[in-house]
């Protein structure tokens, strides 16, 4: 029971039941064009000084994952209550792995000398990503206040 019509010379032909999709086709177009104008312009920074302050420290009931990256850049790894120990990238990677598949919910912590370059450190995070910590804090020391003057 299809829907016919019929036309002049009395032949009858079926109704076409296809969507047009050109109106769809040129709002997909118009929104693209917004959106392309729009997204570069919603990635700007803004400049900002942090403020310098005495921040609390996290409360942790485990003892945290610590990768610590002194001035020459070596890498140093504490897991828990462990002694310190140097290690190279490969073997930070497996140990951190091994030990967060362990213990999914323990916080991974890197420490960084504040001589050591930027992309020391940064590679150490790229190494934590890489052994599965699903989140890595940076470690600080507090400031400390000056000592007030003797009269």
């Amino acid at each position: 029971m299809g829907a016919s019509v019929s036309s002049r010379k009395g032949r009858r032909r079926r109704a076409m039941a296809d969507i047009n999709v050109v109106p769809y086709i040129d709002v997909m177009l118009v929104l693209l064009i917004i959106f392309m104008v729009t997204a570069p312009l919603l990635n700007l920074g803004v400049d900002i000084e942090l403020p310098k302050s005495n921040a609390r420290s996290l409360e942790n009931k485990t003892d945290p994952v610590v990768v610590t990256v002194d001035q020459d850049g070596a890498y140093f790894l504490t897991l828990g209550k462990a002694e310190r120990e140097a290690l190279d990238e490969a073997a930070l990677v497996t140990k951190v792995s091994a030990f967060v598949r362990a213990n999914p919910n323990v916080p991974v912590l890197i420490g960084g000398d504040e001589r050591v370059p930027y992309g020391r450190v940064y590679q150490a995070m790229v190494l934590l990503q890489q052994a599965g910590a699903p989140r890595v804090g940076l470690m600080s020391a507090p400031i400390q206040e000056p000592a007030p003057a003797r009269r």
